[in-house]
């Protein structure tokens, strides 16, 4: 991380809470003084993409709303009005400090295609290269609910590794990470410095969340765990607290701050898309000498190794590699269609070309291959795969 000629560059969330009055209508006050530290931030030289919830909750009330409506199609309508209202309002307080801000509406299938993945990489690029704020929202207008990422915590974390931020800061109503749910136990203590997402961290996160946005502190550390397996150091705080981003991006804000592990391997961009983003569309299993070669001597998956095929994908589809035994073992770019792994599986690489013709013969690279041995969390499961032909 920390390439981009000497400027550090930060991704830093919002959520609705943040941004909305008791009324669910915008916050013109926080809103300001949000834009207000990031302005400032700019000014000593950082580079900052916006990953803004508040779409729905700006426009409710002029979609004729009393209340932030549960149906999805008001939702959607109340984001389309809502979506440009904020973008209005941001883009005013950052032209009176001299700043350009754009928009930019993502869905979940945008980051699951590699090509859309590295266009959405290459525009933020020029935009932070020339000084303007991205603003990055859910294209909540039209995303259907299997396509959505979910919440916007979970947006920042991939943001964050699309563009290999140097820090991600999610700001919320809660002032961090707690041992306990502080509003249910008084005596509940806030986690300063979390080195180590573990099974008592994931515990203390329970699924506390606040009533306007979607995210609970569970999604927040889902999230966490994304930038941080990108190398990111992570930071959760409270967006009432005065000079908070301020303080927060030189590491003397109240909140939690979650160290990346210098350890582990951190993955470049096509690892981060193949471990977060892509939508596997099939399995291979493999077996222990294949499982041995891929973890531990950090080799290619050769055909050799398949024993067996789930799924319809084609070669430079994204598939689960997985252990007979069932655990997922990581994921990579196939070389192979199904039907031709189904043929060749369980072959030498000096027997494939009399069965089929290869540009590669091994059936992952290790390039394009990630194991759960590289990273410290485990990959979303996308669920089963027919073993149908």
């Amino acid at each position: 991380m920390g390439e981009h000629k000497g400027k550090k560059r930060i991704v830093v969330k919002i959520g609705s809470s943040s941004l909305t009055s008791r009324h669910g209508e915008i916050s013109y006050r926080k809103l300001v003084r949000l834009v207000d530290e990031i302005a400032l931030l700019k000014d000593d030289g950082y580079e900052v993409v916006l990953v803004s919830s508040g779409a729905v909750a700006a426009g409710y009330r002029k979609l004729g709303c009393l209340e932030r409506p549960e149906n999805l199609a008001e939702k959607q309508a109340a984001a389309s009005i809502g979506q440009g209202l904020l973008i209005e309002a941001y883009s005013e307080r950052f032209a009176s400090h001299g700043y350009v801000a754009s928009q930019i509406l993502i869905t979940r299938s945008d980051f699951s295609d590699e090509d859309r993945y590295m266009n959405a990489r290459n525009t933020l690029t020029v935009l932070l290269e020339r000084g303007v704020v991205p603003i990055v929202n859910e294209n909540d207008t039209i995303t259907i609910k299997h396509l959505k990422f979910g919440d916007n915590d979970t947006l920042s974390a991939k943001v964050a590794g699309l563009v290999e931020a140097d820090q991600l800061i999610i700001l919320s109503d809660i002032d961090g990470l707690y041992n306990d749910d502080p509003r249910n136990n008084p005596n509940a203590k806030l986690l300063e410095v979390v080195d180590a997402i573990t099974p008592e961290i994931e515990a203390a996160a329970g699924e506390s969340g606040s009533e306007v946005g979607t995210g609970g502190m569970r999604s927040k550390i889902d999230a966490v765990k994304i930038s941080l397996a990108a190398g990111i150091p992570t930071f959760l705080g409270n967006a009432n607290r005065a000079n908070i981003l301020y303080d927060a991006a030189y590491h003397k804000a109240r909140g939690t701050y979650f160290k990346a592990d210098k350890e582990q391997d951190e993955l470049d961009v096509k690892q981060h898309w193949i471990a977060f983003s892509s939508g596997p569309q099939g399995e291979v299993i493999i077996d222990e000498g294949a499982r041995t070669a891929i973890t531990e001597e950090q080799s290619h998956l050769l055909p050799q190794g398949v024993r067996d095929v789930k799924g319809m994908f084609d070669c430079g589809d994204v598939v689960v590699i997985r252990h007979l035994d069932g655990q997922e073992v990581g994921r990579g770019v196939i070389n192979y269609s199904a039907e031709q792994l189904r043929e060749i599986k369980r072959l030498k690489l000096k027997e494939i070309p009399a069965h089929i013709k290869v540009t590669k013969s091994e059936a992952i690279s290790q390039s394009e291959l990630v194991c759960h041995t590289n990273i410290t969390l485990p990959m979303p499961d996308k669920g089963e795969f027919s073993s149908n032909t």
